[in-house]
């Protein structure tokens, strides 16, 4: 929720039918080595993301990107998982970099789905595939704008020229 408008006095509100349904997501923005291009792989998921999911993004990041890649993790369980360490072990064009412990704040990731969900906000979609399908529209809104991804790695802590 988001704040809004209302008449005096009325407090808005706001229906929903709670349900479990859910969407994961898994998502990087990559820079280019000279830094003029951005970009943002995203893949979502209608269950929870387990190990199988990470090495079939990063498989899907490999085919994509060339050259060597560096990975800014933060501290999640999932990047730690034995097939994924084994993943990224196997290949040597990866190399990986964690984030210091609760600094969600260095992370440019964050700040693209800060902005998909700005984008959600105040919404609520009838079912879990209209979900979806806002959700990918702001995301490729993000994606789509490299004026917006630059302002999700300026808003980090990362160091940046």
């Amino acid at each position: 929720m988001r704040k809004t408008w209302a008449p005096i006095g009325k407090t808005p509100i706001f229906r929903h039918s709670y349900k479990r349904d859910r969407i994961s997501a898994i998502s990087a923005v990559t820079v280019s080595p000279l830094r003029k291009w951005l970009g943002l792989y995203f893949r979502l998921h209608s269950t929870n993301i387990t190990g199988v999911e990470v090495i079939g993004f990063l498989g899907h990041l490999l085919q994509h990107l060339r050259g060597p890649g560096v990975l800014l993790w933060d501290g999640g369980t999932i990047h730690k998982r034995a097939i994924v360490r084994k993943f990224v072990r196997r290949h040597k064009r990866l190399h990986v970099h964690r984030f210091p412990p609760y600094t969600p704040e260095l992370n440019p990731d964050e700040y693209v789905w800060t902005k998909a969900k700005y984008n959600l906000s105040n919404g609520a979609p009838k079912n879990i595939v209209e979900l979806g399908r806002r959700l990918r529209r702001a995301i490729h809104r993000v994606r789509d704008s490299q004026r917006l991804l630059r302002s999700c790695i300026h808003a980090s802590d990362l160091p940046w020229p």
